[in-house]
């Protein structure tokens, strides 16, 4: 016998009620569900009673004007989200579409521009018949409309409502361009470095400059340098030569490669926020797409150790 088969003499629900209940608790209202569902209310209801009887619990309080998950419901909903996802994901991956899909990411620029486009190709190659529609953030407290599949942030992994995975958590580094690190090799150097040039910083973290310059008996300058709102912004600039940045080295480590920066201070400064992948499953069913991306961006992501700085770390004399 299988292992994924049921347990012998248990005899499924019928896909119709499930299907009822998974729409009913996503709406919170029968009547809502029968719209979705093509159905009149008295079926929705009719259909949910008789997963109930079968199951021999109640997975529903019925509220005067909506309803209420009970303790075994909520526990039910989860793990039928996700048959019903990689179920549809299965359906479409084995006998394809009759139209061309469109998968909506919401996600923050610098993660689009310095991390996402290094690696998109591979997607679009594993699957040509889905389009990709990316919507670039600066900040995202804000909530995703309905249209987004994928919504990526940076925080604590904390948002209520969502269940977060976690994709990036790097630790930050000191980079700037390769014609400024001879200036940089010693201690004199760079206190002479950072009284003519601005240090750049993303705006908010500005004391990341303080935890590498303090262990070299370094002060920092009173100024507040050059603040950024993003770390495609603090990179470019550090890139063009206006002075040295902290990124985080996920972000750098593309112009690392390329030699368009190098690390100009040795050590890291860990943060404590990452990069984390939102699902919002109990908002609407999942688009099987989706399921497919976000399995390929955890994939993505664990090829790279977290936490690992990139580039080799120089060595003042």
């Amino acid at each position: 016998m299988s292992d994924s088969a049921p347990p012998s003499g248990y005899h499924l629900p019928p896909l119709p009620w499930l299907r009822a209940f998974e729409a009913a608790a996503r709406h919170s209202s029968f009547t809502a569900a029968a719209e979705e569902l093509n159905l009149t209310q008295a079926a929705v209801s009719h259909q949910v009673r008789s997963l109930e009887k079968h199951l021999g619990v109640t997975l529903f309080e019925r509220l005067p004007r909506s309803l209420r998950l009970t303790e075994m419901g909520a526990a039910y909903l989860p793990p039928l989200r996700r048959s019903f996802g990689e179920l549809a994901a299965a359906t479409s991956g084995l006998f394809g579409s009759s139209s061309k899909r469109t998968l909506t990411i919401r996600a923050p620029v610098s993660f689009v521009g310095l991390w996402l486009s290094q690696r998109i190709k591979s997607f679009i190659e594993l699957y040509p018949d889905m389009s990709v529609r990316i919507l670039s953030v600066v900040w995202s407290h804000t909530e995703p409309d309905e249209a987004t599949d994928i919504d990526i942030r940076f925080g604590d992994g904390i948002w209520p409502g969502y269940t977060a995975y976690l994709l990036l958590q790097s630790s930050s580094i000191a980079v700037c361009h390769p014609d400024l690190l001879p200036q940089m090799s010693t201690r004199e150097g760079i206190e002479q470095v950072i009284r003519r040039m601005p240090l750049i910083h993303v705006t908010g973290y500005e004391n990341l400059w303080h935890r590498f310059l303090k262990p070299l008996g370094i002060d920092p300058p009173n100024n507040e340098g050059l603040n950024t709102d993003t770390s495609i912004t603090a990179l470019e600039f550090a890139a063009a030569g206006v002075g040295p940045a902290a990124l985080l080295s996920c972000f750098a480590e593309d112009a690392l490669k390329t030699g368009r920066l190098v690390r100009c201070l040795p050590g890291t400064a860990s943060i404590e926020q990452g990069h984390y992948l939102l699902t919002t499953e109990g908002r609407r069913r999942p688009n099987p797409d989706a399921v497919k991306f976000r399995q390929w961006l955890l994939d993505e992501a664990a090829k790279n150790p977290l936490s690992v700085p990139a580039g080799p770390e120089p060595v003042l004399v």
